[in-house]
């Protein structure tokens, strides 16, 4: 109804802050009920502290609720409730290993670097009010990235744990620099493709059914695969070789909607790491692990792992009542197998679900996002989230080699912890600016002296 005097108001999108507070007491009953689990399994009775840790839990994750409701209250209301029941979760099960397990890490170690990870969380969200500011810094970022990602291989900083050159020391702590280098590697990316995107969609050759990219336009992906060897050659590590190569070629394929950078990327890393195993004795025992981890110990984490989550089934043996502690690092490279020791195919599947709910609202935001550089930002955010995850998963389950990656909030690892924590924060900021409506449109109308206001979703 229009006329003199009347508004006409269309949809308007709802925040949904109480339907993420709501979600968020649902996520707290995980992670604290978890705990008291595992101490009721373990030792009998519910743990003395779980007073203490509950309500600091409860404090982090009420501090970043309360930090979006004022600085992005229209960001994804589902986000950050998956995060903080993932979190909880891990922080429960890198318990219950330490109560069985002496030399494994207490889990209120990784509570610290969940504070410290809440704490980039809340920085990110008040200190970047707009996330496209971060275009101006696209080739620092890639530098600080490269830079970040060399540090291991100097001598005197670098540390070579369990046969990977990932590691750099600062006192008596360790921190891997890959972790920050995947962001701002994802914020390079993306800011160049938002610029270069039309070129790099022109076609070249055909091949069968596919037009593959013109040969002017491959020195990017080239650059980016001669980085991801000499991750895979000289600091031993096939995940983050696989993770960083594979997010620049997803995203190449979702600036350019051709699938022919899909088929160069994946016969260019195909081609390397087949070299790198004819050359390089450490990935000829990753793939030879892969093929028969029966074969003699060298397959042990593997074998027991598998074992672990055959004796879990399908509701698992409880939380505090399995043996994780008989998989090397149970805690960290294979919570996985943890997981579905203590919680069955089933607590299994629905923490695959959780990550796939959240790459979902990762690459929802992309979608809704009104900027190219938003877009290819929370696309390419995602994509970190949904390869990391496939990559440890596939490893676990003997569907790819085994590689030597976190699982995301999940695992043991204080660097991996923060950095995710910041991508959660940084989709958060796209989300807000994605949802929330756009000015108001002021429209005369010419029959009658009355002004109405449009709001869109």
């Amino acid at each position: 109804m229009t006329g003199p005097g009347v508004a006409f108001r269309g949809f308007v999108h709802r925040r949904r802050r109480g339907a993420e507070l709501v979600l968020l007491v649902l996520s707290l009953v995980v992670g604290i009920g978890a705990y008291a689990a595992v101490g009721l399994g373990a030792q009998g009775e519910v743990p003395t502290d779980i007073i203490g840790y509950g309500g600091w839990l409860a404090a982090l994750v009420l501090i970043c609720h309360v930090t979006i409701r004022f600085t992005a209250p229209y960001a994804d209301p589902v986000l950050l409730p998956i995060v903080s029941a993932l979190n909880g979760l891990g922080l429960a099960l890198i318990h219950r290993i330490n109560l069985a397990q002496d030399s494994a890490p207490p889990g209120r170690t990784q509570m610290i670097w969940m504070t410290l990870g809440v704490i980039l969380f809340v920085g990110v969200l008040v200190g970047l009010r707009d996330h496209r500011r971060l275009q101006a810094f696209t080739y620092t970022a890639g530098l600080a990235a490269v830079v970040l990602l060399l540090l291991p291989l100097v001598p005197g900083l670098g540390r070579n744990i369990h046969g990977a050159q990932i590691w750099i020391g600062l006192g008596p702590m360790s921190f891997q620099p890959g972790e920050a280098a995947k962001v701002l590697l994802v914020i390079a990316f993306a800011g160049y493709l938002v610029v270069h995107r039309d070129a790099l969609a022109l076609a070249g050759r055909r091949l069968l059914i596919v037009d593959l990219p013109r040969g002017r336009d491959l020195g990017p992906i080239l650059g980016v695969w001669a980085i991801s060897l000499g991750i895979l050659v000289f600091q031993r590590d096939l995940g983050s070789s696989l993770l960083f190569f594979g997010i620049f070629v997803v995203m190449l394929y979702i600036a350019t909607e051709r699938p022919g950078w899909l088929v160069l990327g994946a016969g260019m890393f195909s081609l390397g790491a087949y070299a790198a195993y004819l050359l390089f004795g450490h990935v000829q025992t990753r793939v030879d692990v892969w093929l028969d981890p029966f074969h003699n110990d060298r397959g042990y984490q593997v074998v027991q792992g598998l074992y672990g989550m055959a004796w879990g089934g399908l509701v698992g043996r409880g939380l505090g009542e399995g043996n994780p502690q008989i998989t090397p690092f149970g805690y960290s490279d294979f919570i996985v197998s943890t997981v579905g020791e203590e919680l069955g195919l089933t607590g299994l599947m629905a923490v695959i679900l959780l990550y796939g709910l959240m790459v979902e609202r990762g690459l929802r935001t992309a979608l809704l996002s009104r900027d190219q550089f938003g877009k290819m930002l929370a696309a390419g955010l995602a994509t970190v989230m949904a390869l990391q995850v496939f990559v440890v998963v596939g490893g676990v389950i003997k569907l790819i080699p085994l590689t030597g990656l976190t699982t995301p909030f999940l695992s043991y690892g204080g660097s991996s912890l923060v950095a995710n924590w910041v991508i959660v924060a940084l989709l958060l900021r796209i989300s807000d600016q994605a949802r929330k409506p756009p000015p108001e449109l002021v429209a005369s109308d010419d029959d009658a002296d009355a002004t109405q206001v449009v709001r869109l979703r």
